[in-house]
């Protein structure tokens, strides 16, 4: 088991979540200061110091459900609301590409461009000297992950990267990975680890060697198209939720017996985020709500097929730095034992409570 794949898993995924809010922001006509502000907020909470650096801790990768709940928080850390169901939809080159384009979204904002900057330059340090071998199992967990969620998302389907059941296409053509040959060769090796022995093969596919290799500096060629914006496009998009209500139970199996500290975990990474620097609406600016479906009967028919188990009254977030969240929070505080530099084996509730008795 990889400790390293939280940072890779949280970044991309919250890379993805901007590109469906910029492209809904425009799709439903938002205005341009509004959505600004939106997109603004949400990055500066998602990239804020303290954060970054609590979640490049080693530690293991969170549940569907906690990451869900997060990204649930972090989306209303503007003057933004989403409807409930809306929220239901070379590893490290993929990330600096979320990266690129999430800087492209502040441009205008030199402090939160910084704040992306240094968590570039954290990940280059974190990752920069990390096996290969290392690196394949980031990707194992990865997957692992993701290996029962087949949500039909049309832009996809239209793009055949993705099959009518749900599943991705796996191509077999184009440029292998830098550092690795077109397949159809294999050799043999003796113990002194001289080649001994060649065989071809044929794999069927229409493979080419990698142009060139993807650039790891702070500005650059990445050549890998994953985790570009597909959405920059502009054309219609649907979103469709596969699979029946009754599948639901067999998707969340793991939800059904959580880890006993799982929730006060959860609580206390909500807290943290709720602790930022996050500023109400304040004098004539209003809130507003966006749907992140093209429409309000595929909202609803979301919000019906919904499994249960991922009802946001299952975690309680308050999100305002009032004398009542503060009494709660020392109260979870003097529920925990606390050592100092905390062991191996501490829960990583453990380090949030100390970084935000900080705050």
């Amino acid at each position: 088991m990889s400790l390293r794949t939280l940072p890779l898993l949280f970044l991309n995924l919250g890379g993805e979540m901007l590109y469906i809010l910029d492209h809904r922001l425009r799709a439903q006509n938002i205005p341009g200061d509004k959505a600004r502000k939106v997109l603004n907020d949400i990055i500066s909470t998602m990239f804020n110091r303290k954060f970054i650096e609590e979640l490049f801790k080693p530690q293991e990768l969170y549940s569907k459900k906690a990451l869900r709940t997060v990204y649930d928080r972090l989306a209303h850390a503007s003057i933004m609301r989403l409807n409930q169901a809306s929220m239901d939809k070379d590893v490290l080159l993929v990330t600096f590409n979320h990266l690129d384009a999430i800087k492209g979204f502040i441009q205008d904002s030199p402090t939160i461009l910084h704040q992306v900057d240094e968590t570039f330059r954290q990940l280059t340090e974190t990752y920069g000297s990390l096996s290969a071998g290392e690196f394949q199992l980031i990707r194992q967990m990865l997957l692992i992950f993701f290996q029962d969620l087949h949500i039909r998302v049309s832009i996809f389907l239209k793009d055949k990267v993705q099959n009518s059941n749900g599943r991705f296409v796996l191509p077999v053509s184009g440029p292998v990975p830098w550092g690795t040959e077109v397949p159809g060769l294999i050799r043999m090796f003796n113990h002194k680890g001289e080649e001994v022995r060649k065989a071809e093969f044929k794999h069927g596919g229409s493979y080419v060697a990698a142009p060139k290799e993807g650039s790891f500096e702070l500005y650059g060629d990445r050549v890998l198209k994953l985790g570009t914006n597909m959405y920059s496009v502009n054309r219609p998009v649907e979103t469709h939720m596969s699979g029946a209500s009754k599948n639901a139970a067999a998707r969340t199996q793991e939800y059904t017996a959580p880890n006993p500290l799982a929730k006060e975990e959860l609580n206390l990474l909500a807290r943290l985020m709720g602790g930022m620097e996050i500023k109400k609406p304040c004098g004539p600016e209003s809130g507003f709500r966006l749907n992140l479906f093209t429409t309000d009967e595929e909202e609803e028919q979301a919000a019906l097929s919904r499994p249960e188990e991922l009802s946001y009254e299952v975690i309680n977030i308050q999100a305002t730095q009032d004398q009542q969240r503060n009494e709660e929070l020392a109260r979870i505080m003097g529920e925990f034992e606390i050592t100092d530099p905390p062991s191996r084996s501490a829960s990583k509730g453990d380090d949030l409570l100390a970084m935000m008795d900080e705050l």
